[in-house]
């Protein structure tokens, strides 16, 4: 055989560079859209993003079951895609700003959602329809906003009763009009799914959550912007068993898997019932409440944790696997329909559970509320809000109008019937602040109180009528109830309550099997959406105002 000559060298060498450049610019093409061969291969191949929180799940949990092999589905994911070790909630852990802080890229101060029993002092009394009554009213969008709720009734429909419970819709005086104040009025900021709506041709936009009328706020201020959301309410009473979904986490699994069947019913191209034909949706998603179910289950009965290492007891265990079950039917249907290598997926979680170390746990009663009654900051009979309705039934648009409200979990969010009385009412707590009898357990070092310049720089001006006038974290596993049902709970800042499970998977992702430990908000994930839809994350209202950036690897302009 010849030796090769030096011109046939370079040849071979200029051919193999055409035949690289060419295969480069197939590749660069196949990825782009409309010319648009700027973008980021990962990004131009994502057409449908799917979001699901795994309600409770905690970052311990994900690192737990993957390195255990408990939770296949969510390794596998895992490996193909990023794991955010080092995730938190933006302060409050509820299940309205944890999901918000998904959907918005805002925390309560942009979003104004700070629980789904709040209090307005701007707003009008459900009854009051022309606006000429006192304002302040205590704010319910729960079980009790489907219509199944109207006067205490049973909440005997799983859709709540197929409309908005009157009683349960305040009103608001806007420039000179009285007008009702449903949930998709009362959020502050637009969502991704407006966004999308609004900013991509054939958008179609899909949810599914766990009260049917409550979470119609992810519509955003248009009310419009999820095109199939599904009603579904976690406490409806289920005609099989005469009790509602949330008794026992295997009841929870079959409220749940509503969810995954609607999932499935919009991956085949049909709308979330499975009755009519709908384009894939753009952006969707859905909430599982099994494991937080498990979580909360007295430690007694076989829930919660069996040590402060996150070791799983027995009903924890049965969720986390019927949770990556769930997660395994999904991702086969996204494959099956040819749909897995162009959907991005992102499983989190709205909250976390506290205490998940069942040593920590301290329920003394409601000690907080006792204390704010006991010393006139609230009525000392409980009569204010909600709490003293006509008929005792909660919600049922008869409470009374102008008194304060507090809201206790392991969190207490006080909103005081005299906002002069900030300053006695802070002193009132910091001189009660043990363990004891009348102390409200806050005097350990991650426990603080918040009020003035401090709160309203980490969640508004209380002075505008949304913003809490005081927020209590007590020491971590305290909650605020004597009940003997549960052993958990969620909503404040408690370290279990606020560090969660992250993972994302994004097709032909070039770090696959990444892990990130930068310390990270739940409020990231609403940008990090519309940049791997390619659009800017500052349409989100909350990212423009609170400067929320995408995840890291997406924190960047292509």
């Amino acid at each position: 055989m010849k030796p090769i000559t030096k011109w046939k060298r370079k040849q071979s060498a200029m051919c193999a560079a055409v035949a690289l450049l060419a295969g480069m610019y197939s590749a660069i093409a196949a990825a782009g859209d409309d010319h648009d061969h700027g973008r980021d291969h990962d990004r131009a191949s994502v057409k449908h993003l799917l979001l699901i929180s795994f309600d409770g799940l905690h970052e311990q949990d994900v690192a737990r079951c993957i390195g255990a092999n408990t939770c296949p589905n969510l390794a596998l994911l895992a490996k193909s895609g990023t794991t955010y070790t080092n995730a938190h909630t933006p302060g409050l852990s509820d299940s309205f700003p944890g999901l918000a802080a998904l959907v918005t890229g805002g925390s309560p101060k942009s979003a104004g959602l700070f629980y789904d029993v709040s209090y307005d002092r701007t707003l009008y009394a459900p009854s009051d329809s022309n606006c000429t009554g006192p304002t302040g009213w205590n704010v319910v969008f729960d079980e009790t906003t489907g219509i199944d709720g109207m006067n205490g009734g049973a909440l005997t429909h799983l859709n709540g009763g197929g409309a908005f419970n009157p009683q349960a819709i305040p009103h608001a005086l806007v420039n000179g009009v009285c007008k009702p104040v449903y949930p998709h009025n009362y959020i502050k900021t637009n969502t991704v799914f407006e966004v999308i709506k609004g900013n991509v041709n054939g958008a179609r936009t899909a949810w599914a959550d766990k009260h049917a009328w409550g979470y119609d706020w992810l519509n955003g201020p248009s009310g419009t912007g999820v095109d199939d959301l599904a009603r579904t309410e976690i406490n409806s009473i289920d005609p099989d068993t005469n009790t509602n979904y949330i008794d026992t986490y295997t009841h929870t699994e079959k409220f749940d898997n509503y969810h995954v069947q609607s999932l499935i019913n919009e991956i085949d191209g049909k709308d979330s019932t499975g009755q009519t034909s709908a384009p894939v949706p753009t952006v969707f998603g859905t909430n599982f409440q099994t494991l937080s179910v498990a979580q909360k289950a007295t430690v007694a009965n076989g829930g919660g944790y069996l040590d402060a290492s996150f070791t799983p007891g027995p009903q924890v265990s049965g969720a986390i696997a019927y949770l990556d079950d769930a997660l395994g039917r999904i991702v086969s249907e996204l494959k099956q329909r040819g749909l897995y290598s162009s959907t991005a997926i992102i499983v989190t979680a709205k909250h976390g559970q506290s205490p998940t170390d069942h040593s920590k746990l301290v329920k003394n009663g409601d000690t907080l509320t006792k204390l704010l009654e006991a010393n006139n900051y609230l009525d000392s009979s409980g009569a204010f809000g909600q709490n003293a309705t006509t008929s005792g039934n909660l919600n049922d648009g008869t409470g009374l109008v102008g008194t304060g409200f507090v809201q206790t979990d392991d969190v207490g969010l006080i909103w005081l019937r005299d906002q002069s009385q900030v300053s006695a009412a802070v002193k009132t707590l910091k001189a009660n602040l043990s363990c004891n009898a009348p102390g409200i357990c806050a005097d350990g070092p991650q426990a603080y109180i918040l009020s003035g310049p401090q709160l309203a720089d980490r969640f508004g001006d209380p002075s505008r009528g949304r913003t809490p006038d005081i927020i209590v974290q007590p020491n971590p596993g305290v909650i605020y109830t004597s009940s003997t049902s549960k052993d958990e709970e969620h909503g404040g800042n408690a370290p279990d309550d606020s560090h969660l499970g992250l993972v994302m998977y994004v097709p032909h992702a070039r770090h696959a099997g990444q892990v990130n430990d930068q310390r990270v908000s739940t409020t990231q994930v609403a940008p990090t959406i519309l940049r791997l839809l390619d659009l800017k994350p500052e349409l989100l209202h909350s990212v423009a105002i609170e400067g929320t950036r995408p995840l890291p690897e997406f924190d960047r302009e292509d």
